[in-house]
């Protein structure tokens, strides 16, 4: 696997360490696909996305979404001085699934 990496230099393999957070689910409907939404890393593209629900969880996907989100801003004020801070920024993925899944299987 190490000339992958010298021949394509945009090439990367870390997906068992890219953690996925189920946010929400929807099953499928009479007109609608079923749909999930989850919380990645910034720097994670859709084609990465696509490739980690396929290969290691089969899961049948027909497309990705994504919106980037800035984390949001906090300021905290003592007595003495004020402390600014700031969240993580993050990545919502919304994946909607192919017609041959009608159920999500998670119960919200």
């Amino acid at each position: 696997m190490m000339w992958v990496n010298k021949l394509v230099p945009g090439f990367r393999m870390w997906m068992p360490s890219m953690p996925m957070t189920l946010i929400s689910a929807r099953n499928a409907t009479a007109n609608f696909p079923a749909r999930a939404t989850f919380k990645v890393l910034p720097k994670m593209t859709k084609h990465e996305i696509k490739e980690y629900l396929t290969k290691i969880y089969n899961l049948p996907v027909k497309k990705v979404n994504t919106a980037n989100y800035d984390g949001k801003r906090k300021r905290i004020i003592g007595k003495r001085f004020t402390v600014y801070y700031k969240y993580k920024d993050w990545k919502k993925a919304i994946v909607t699934f192919d017609s041959s899944m009608k159920q999500v299987g998670v119960k919200l």
